[in-house]
Order: structure tokens, then sequence, then C-alpha cells
């Protein structure tokens, strides 16, 4: 049996508090769900801030640009400045920019992805609503459109206007083995307040045109290094003394396994203590870096202890 979290307490915290000085958070699911703020989260961060702490705030949404995370942050009660937010369609955006990336991306997600696009320069097509006439059958859309020859990527991240018209034209243009399959991140769903009710995430819209194409994406957010890359390339961290806090074991926890990182587990998001249990005791080796090196049941609990 793999060893669980370790909890934290009034036994190990000041232990815990001084192993490190860069703090990489999660959004949904650790700071907020659908844009209410979990428990003191906010004033949790910010302590952690006035004791020194670098705090990024890094998330696989990609619904949103860094602008709009900044106005996100404030509006709840974090200090957060451009350059402290590292959102997936920010790292999609960069990677495709250091690759000198010329062409248009296609793109099935939302403004943000287009807004960090257009920072860089990049060209794109498809963010908006793409839907099937009620009057057509569905295969004339596949009969009757036509591809633009300079798309070079086809880009997925979270889209509330998915459309079977949009997986026609992204499994289409990647007929053509040249054209990049990039995925902002794997997110089966997104956390949600109601327990009695589930959002689907990017990963279930990657998965189907992965299925229609044939192909496997390259994911750019958590749990991918390329993130990584892009916060090392921006920001002075060490790995040693970096903390990353996740909801959610298969991209946070294994994100911060990966990359050399201490882990912090809160169970306010995706996952349980219970799924934590089932780990420990599965025999899929990859699930061993999906527990974290301690756990809490929401981030306030920890200015609990640093005010005990």
């Amino acid at each position: 049996m793999v060893r669980l979290p370790r909890r934290i307490d009034e036994t190990n915290v000041t232990e815990f508090l001084a192993s490190f000085d860069n703090v990489l958070s999660d959004c949904d699911g650790v700071l907020w769900k659908t844009g209410k703020v979990i428990g003191c989260a906010n004033d949790t961060i910010n302590r952690l801030q006035s004791m020194g702490k670098k705090v990024l705030y890094v998330t696989n949404n990609s619904t949103l640009s860094r602008e709009q995370y900044v106005d996100k942050c404030q509006k709840l009660g974090f200090q957060a400045k451009k350059e402290d937010i590292i959102c997936s369609s920010y790292v999609l955006a960069q990677y495709l920019y250091h690759q000198q990336f010329n062409k248009t991306v296609y793109v099935i997600g939302e403004d943000g992805i287009g807004a960090e696009l257009d920072h860089v320069g990049i060209k794109h097509t498809g963010i908006g609503a793409d839907p099937a006439p009620t009057n057509e059958k569905i295969l004339t859309v596949a009969e009757t459109r036509e591809l633009d020859a300079d798309v070079g990527a086809v880009a997925i991240g979270l889209d509330g206007q998915f459309s079977f018209p949009k997986m026609i034209m992204a499994t289409s243009y990647l007929l053509n083995s040249d054209i990049l399959f990039l995925a902002t991140n794997p997110d089966e769903m997104v956390p949600v307040n109601r327990e009695d009710m589930t959002c689907p995430g990017a990963g279930a819209l990657v998965s189907a045109v992965e299925t229609a194409s044939g192909r496997k994406a390259t994911v750019v957010g958590k749990p991918s290094e390329i993130l990584f890359s892009v916060i090392k390339r921006n920001h002075n961290l060490d790995p040693a003394r970096t903390l990353m806090i996740g909801d959610r074991c298969n991209t946070d926890i294994l994100f911060g396994k990966c990359c050399g990182l201490q882990t912090l587990q809160v169970l306010s998001g995706v996952t349980s203590y219970q799924n934590l249990q089932q780990y420990a005791l599965g025999e899929k080796i990859e699930e061993n870096n999906f527990l974290a090196d301690y756990y809490l049941p929401e981030l306030g609990g920890l200015l609990d202890l640093i005010d005990y």
C-alpha cells in the first residue's frame, strides 16, 4: 500500500510552511467554484503572500485570458497581477509562439484562447457558435463545408458551444497528419457547487475528437511539463522549494510529482478522501503519483493552523 497524504495539523504546520517559498495554486475546486470563493481561500492565499511566499495561479481552465483572470481574482478578494496568472490558454499560445508557428489555429474553445493567441499574433478561427441547421441533415455539413488551407493546428479547450459541426471540422483538419493536435487540458469535469449536478470538462471534448480522428492530442496544461517549462521561462523558481496545491489527482498532483514539486491535496473539488484510499490500494503504477505529500479538507484550514 502506498502512503496516504499526511494531514496538515498543529504538529507539522511549522515544518510545512518552512519547506517552500513558492506556491502554484489551482483555481477551480481549490480557490473557488462557479465564481464563489471556497471558505476563506482568499484570506489564506493573501496570508501566504504576506509571509513572503510567491503565489502563481495555475489553472487548466482556458475560457479566460490572463487579464480576465486578474479581474476575477480581484473581485473575489485574491491579490493577483497579470504575470501571476498561468492559464492553459496562455500556455497554448506560448507553446505555439516559441515553435514559431505562423499558420492559423482552428479552435474549439472560448474567447480566452482567442485573446491569448491574439497577444502573440497567431491567427485563429472557429470560436463561437457553429450549430447544425435544424432542417439540414448532419452529413451534409461534412459534404458542403470548405476547409481553410492555412490551418496548421487544431486546439481544443472547454467550449460551451461545442457542436457536431465543430467536431466534423476538427476531425477533417486532423486527417492531415502535418496539422498539430493540441489540447489545453484533459480534465474530465469542472467542479460545481451542486452535488447532484456535474459539468463536463475540456477532456470530454478532446476525447470525442480523439476518438473520431484516431489521433492523440498533445496536452499543454497540467499535468504536462510543457506548462512548467512556461513557468520556468518566466519565473525563477526552485522546484524543491515550490508547492503545488490542487483538487484533482490526475492533473494537479500528477503535475507536481512529475515536475519535482511538493504537493498539497485539497478535498473541496473533484477528489474525495475515499478516492485517495482507492489510489493507495490500487495496482496501477501511475496512480502512485496521484497521491500528494499533504492534504486538507479545504485550503482555508491552513489559515486556521497559521493563526493557531
